[in-house]
């Protein structure tokens, strides 16, 4: 889903607007950060949350506050998992840079030659024209299915009500016009990256999450890292979203057996992932330091597109937005939204430096009622560049 992915790099330049940790604790980063979150949690409002960074070396530091269920007093640990929403589109980017490298695709591919003896592909808009590479970068010209009238609420109930299939997700686009013709705009869109999922099935012949898992979770250590394609995800904190949300969930996202209320898998690869903050920022570490896979592959997963022309420094690769002149230099990441919970990732280049946050609640984002995830990204930047941790 895509809140969280255009805070511009407006926020990237904001100084911390509360109270920073003492110098003492500026000269231990993990005690910092958590006193930092703990400031925001006081100031917020949020149950819980988690963050963490990676140094340029690799070391890891990773800390917890709050509750990852507030009804039955858990704490939230370092290992709670989170619903990591469309950080996902970073690892199914790097999956196709993957094929590619071995020849199995290429960018500039036809959509078509893939999935063009499916029934319903000549009803996509822009069916016969937009390529790979478009799908990737959003520039394909396609509607975003999950902010169409209705379709979050049809989603959620489709998940609930039969077994799931990604090709149900694009009837809600069918015979739709397109936005622009393909390559000749940006618009973000989910409905992009599921068809970018069925692309690599049909090139590769095996399972997206079984090529995720071979390719990057397990030889990059990321264990805490699971697809979510069930309600019931082991170690998931409990979300929590608005009383009056306008999905039609229960204020807390989780019945009391830990099954989630609705079934995340209708996100499939538009997202596709709970994760740890932890794991987010080995994963941003080893993804924006070339260490993904053995191939050279950076110069391609930064081959991106402008969004906007009023914003000329903010671009959008392979699965990556791109923040290409901040005051803090280029930074490259992703966000996540959905129902329940936020996260953020951000890789700040000429730092070598990583970091992540997760927080179990999306009251104050869904609905724009904060600037917290934004004003926690830029406090996070600064307290780690301060207290030299890179």
């Amino acid at each position: 889903m895509k809140r969280l992915l255009l805070a511009i790099a407006l926020s990237l330049g904001l100084a911390a607007t509360l109270s920073q940790p003492s110098r003492a604790q500026q000269s231990d980063p993990p005690a910092a950060v958590e006193a930092l979150l703990e400031t925001f949690r006081d100031a917020y409002g949020f149950p819980g949350a988690t963050a963490a960074y990676a140094l340029p070396d690799g070391t890891i530091g990773t800390v917890a506050v709050g509750f990852a269920n507030v009804e039955a007093g858990i704490a939230m640990t370092p290992r709670s998992r989170m619903l990591a929403a469309s950080i996902g589109k970073t690892l199914w980017g790097a999956l196709v840079l993957s094929l590619e490298t071995e020849g199995a695709l290429r960018r500039s591919d036809l959509v078509s030659d893939y999935l063009g003896g499916f029934s319903w592909f000549a009803r996509i808009p822009n069916a016969e024209t937009m390529t790979i590479g478009q799908l990737l970068t959003h520039s394909a010209g396609l509607p975003d299915h999950v902010h169409m009238d209705g379709v979050v609420q049809a989603l959620i109930e489709l998940g609930t009500a039969q077994p799931f299939e990604p090709s149900d997700v694009l009837s809600f686009v069918l015979d739709q016009p397109p936005l622009f013709e393909a390559g000749s705009g940006w618009a973000y869109s989910d409905t992009g990256y599921i068809l970018l999922g069925l692309v690599i099935e049909a090139a590769s012949g095996r399972d997206v999450f079984d090529l995720a898992r071979e390719r990057f979770l397990q030889p990059l250590g990321l264990t805490d890292t699971v697809p979510s394609r069930s309600p019931v995800i082991e170690g998931l904190a409990v979300g929590y979203t608005l009383d009056d949300n306008p999905f039609g969930l229960a204020a807390r996202t989780m019945d009391e057996s830990g099954s989630l209320t609705w079934t995340p898998a209708v996100e499939w690869t538009g997202g596709g992932f709970a994760s740890t903050s932890a794991n987010l920022a080995m994963w941003g570490h080893a993804l924006f330091t070339g260490a993904a896979m053995d191939a050279d592959y950076l110069e391609r997963l930064l081959d991106a597109v402008p969004v906007d022309p009023d914003a000329p420094g903010v671009l959008y690769g392979s699965g990556v937005a791109i923040y290409e002149d901040t005051p803090l230099g280029p930074v490259y990441g992703h966000g996540g939204w959905i129902p329940g919970y936020v996260s953020s990732l951000r890789h700040y280049a000429d730092r070598g430096l990583t970091i992540a946050f997760q927080i179990n609640t999306d009251v104050g984002v869904v609905d724009d009622g904060t600037d917290l995830v934004p004003a926690l990204e830029a406090a996070l930047a600064k307290l780690l560049f301060d207290s030299g941790s890179n």
